[in-house]
């Protein structure tokens, strides 16, 4: 059996290049995608990716990932629900898979709400503000750390 590495995306991260390129860049989420793919190849690992916008469509796919068997661990970008759900929240520490929470942008140099996270004290590590590279540099801690 392959292992592999869960890349969750959540709201809005479909519209990576187009929505607020000044924030986000102008790398989509297909780019992202083929980014961590390339990564966990590197390390002898596939990866899945799911996107979705409504909070359930994360929560559900974190319990897939915790039930599967052959997932290392989680590349968690959850968007906007980063700073509201506690469902994630609980849904991450149910699995107990781990996770590296991702943003693109830096939330601590933005408005002031985005300044909290529910997922940073049951995340591994957090990477922000590295743009796409910071998914690449999560696959690969997760490979390095989980995957061999």
């Amino acid at each position: 059996m392959t292992r592999r590495i869960l890349v969750l995306n959540g709201p809005n991260l479909n519209l990576l290049g187009t929505r607020e390129p000044e924030i986000y860049g102008s790398t989509t989420l297909a780019d992202v995608e083929r980014l961590c793919a390339q990564e966990a190849r590197r390390h002898g690992l596939e990866v899945t990716c799911v996107q979705s916008n409504h909070e359930g469509g994360l929560v559900d796919a974190l319990h897939e990932a915790g039930a599967a068997g052959d997932v290392v661990g989680v590349v968690l970008n959850a968007a906007a629900y980063t700073h509201t759900s506690v469902a994630v929240l609980d849904a991450v520490k149910a699995v107990r898979l781990p996770v590296v929470e991702v943003h693109l942008s830096n939330p601590h140099a933005r408005e002031p709400f985005r300044h909290h996270s529910f997922l940073s004290p049951v995340a591994e590590a957090v990477v922000a503000g590295a743009g796409a590279d910071g998914y690449r540099w999560a696959v690969e801690l997760l490979a390095t750390r989980h995957g061999g």
